[in-house]
């Protein structure tokens, strides 16, 4: 996950998940109904899961809830507004996931 994270996003640290929109650049028109491609690292949440004490399972959904939104075009790196609005997305959909 550090060496995805280094090579497309210039950070060399690991993260959690990390989304690759297929809906943008020179190749975007082939399928345009796939959103992209979502890579979650196992065990940062595996280790997120344990510090936040709530399972694997509800970290997995929220890393994918999290990604999913990258790709509809979220951005929670671009300003606090649009950071809050991110936070209030994922939490209505963990509402409705895990109710």
């Amino acid at each position: 996950m550090r060496s995805l994270n280094r090579r497309y996003r210039g950070r060399d640290k690991t993260t959690d998940v990390l989304s690759f929109s297929l809906r943008e650049g020179s190749f975007s028109h082939i399928q345009p109904q796939v959103l992209g491609d979502l890579v979650i690292s196992v065990p940062v949440a595996v280790r997120q899961a344990t510090e936040a004490g709530h399972s694997l399972n509800r970290e997995i959904v929220m890393l994918l809830i999290h990604g999913l939104l990258h790709l509809l075009g979220y951005d929670h790196e671009t300003g606090e507004g649009n950071a809050r609005k991110m936070r209030q997305r994922e939490q209505q959909l963990l509402t409705k996931f895990f109710s």
